[in-house]
């Protein structure tokens, strides 16, 4: 029992480093972005076309994706990408102009697709493997890695601004990272078998080049827009709500997006214990709901500590809602997994512009107003998806809860 118990955590440990990794290459870059601005001598509207340029690469990487996962498996796609992840930040800390700062960082989304794909494939292999639920940890190790690159950027930037310097060592340190642990990675893409809308198995599909996504696949990607557009509206929405209407002191803005980190970050390391107890279908039908009515409560009630709490309510209702979804998307294939983490991406990019618009026309209370009901509409998605059951009897068994 122990020899499967240091199997488990030899695999979980290497499947972490993945994520870790993931968050490592997007912050180190990411916290660099006023050196990269002032370098190559770009606007406001240059930069934020520069950001835009990474989440469409990674919308738009599904198809490849898709292909690439089946003909390569998760661990060598995963290691693939994490290599090219680490020579693209060589690449924008040596691009010469704006035009090729653009290509690389359209290529780093592509690649960040890939990764996102694949270490999500790793994590979901990793539970039908042994049995364990391991999901939400190995998200919360994300976080732990853009911390490791914010602390990095900060102790460089003590000793020298040259980004290059700063690139090259996050790449090196990247690099030892992956060839550490890839020893590690799983072999096998383990999955429970679904079927599809169409009726056909699931491993007639795997041998299509693309098949078409079924009506289960369809509500996990809305299930999953509708949570990054709550995830990412909140990161991006919640210092401005807190001082233009909350009426918080300046120091107390940040504290925001402070607190929506601390409790996803808390309720990522409890939720796998969680979802063993309750299933993955009740955390994300809870999870919306509290996400939702907190914050639709917090814009009722107004004042900084109300908002304060809401936003603590969102942090925990919403940190479990794509590991489960990513465990029940790579249930039903790679073009399943590809697609959801794509539509994923896109909720990102999209939902703090759309929070934007309806703030324009009327305010950011009715804003703030649209991601509570965001996280309620997860719950109702969630009613219709498949959710996959871990059991040591029949580990491949799905048990619908709608």
């Amino acid at each position: 029992m122990s020899g499967v118990t240091d199997q488990f955590r030899r695999a979980q440990l290497a499947i972490a480093a993945l994520f870790c990794f993931l968050g490592f290459q997007y912050a180190t870059w990411a916290s660099r972005l006023p050196a990269i601005k002032s370098r190559l001598d770009l606007t406001e509207a240059e930069l934020g076309l520069l950001l835009m340029a990474c989440g469409a690469g990674a919308a738009a990487s599904f198809p490849l994706v898709a292909i690439l996962m089946k003909r390569m498996g998760s661990r060598r796609l995963a290691v693939l990408s994490a290599v090219v992840l680490s020579l693209l930040l060589l690449a924008l800390s040596a691009a010469p102009n704006y035009p090729v700062a653009l290509v690389v960082i359209c290529c780093d989304g592509i690649a960040v697709g890939s990764l996102n794909v694949a270490m999500n494939a790793q994590g979901a292999a990793l539970e039908v493997t042994y049995q364990r639920t391991a999901m939400a940890r190995l998200h919360a190790t994300f976080s732990a890695g853009s911390l490791f690159a914010a602390l990095l950027a900060s102790g460089v930037n003590l000793l020298t601004t040259d980004v290059t310097v700063h690139f090259g060592a996050a790449a090196v340190l990247l690099l030892l990272l992956i060839g550490l642990t890839r020893s590690g990675l799983l072999t096998e893409d383990r999955q429970p078998p679904a079927g599809n809308s169409a009726g056909a198995p699931a491993e007639e599909q795997s041998r299509r080049r693309l098949s078409m996504p079924s009506r289960v696949t369809i509500w996990m990607g809305f299930a999953m827009v509708f949570g990054t557009v709550t995830e990412g509206a909140m990161n991006d929405w919640s210092a401005l709500y807190l001082k233009d209407v909350a009426d918080a002191a300046a120091e107390l803005a940040p504290m925001g997006i402070a607190v929506v980190s601390v409790m996803m970050v808390l309720a990522r390391v409890f939720a796998d214990g969680w979802r063993s107890r309750w299933g993955d279908g009740r955390i994300v039908r809870v999870g919306g709901v509290v996400a939702g009515t907190g914050l639709a409560l917090a814009l009722l009630a107004g004042g900084v500590v109300p908002t304060l709490i809401g936003f603590a309510c969102v942090g925990l209702g919403v940190a479990a809602v794509t590991p489960c979804i990513y465990v029940a998307a790579a249930a039903q294939g790679t073009d399943a997994l590809a697609l959801v983490a794509a539509m994923g991406t896109t909720g990102l990019l999209a939902g703090p512009a759309l929070i934007g618009f309806i703030a324009s026309a009327g305010s950011l209370v009715w804003g703030m107003g649209a991601v509570a009901a965001s996280a309620i509409l997860v719950s109702l998605c969630a009613t219709r998806i498949r959710w996959p059951v871990l059991a040591e009897s029949e580990p491949r068994v799905l048990s619908p809860e709608s």
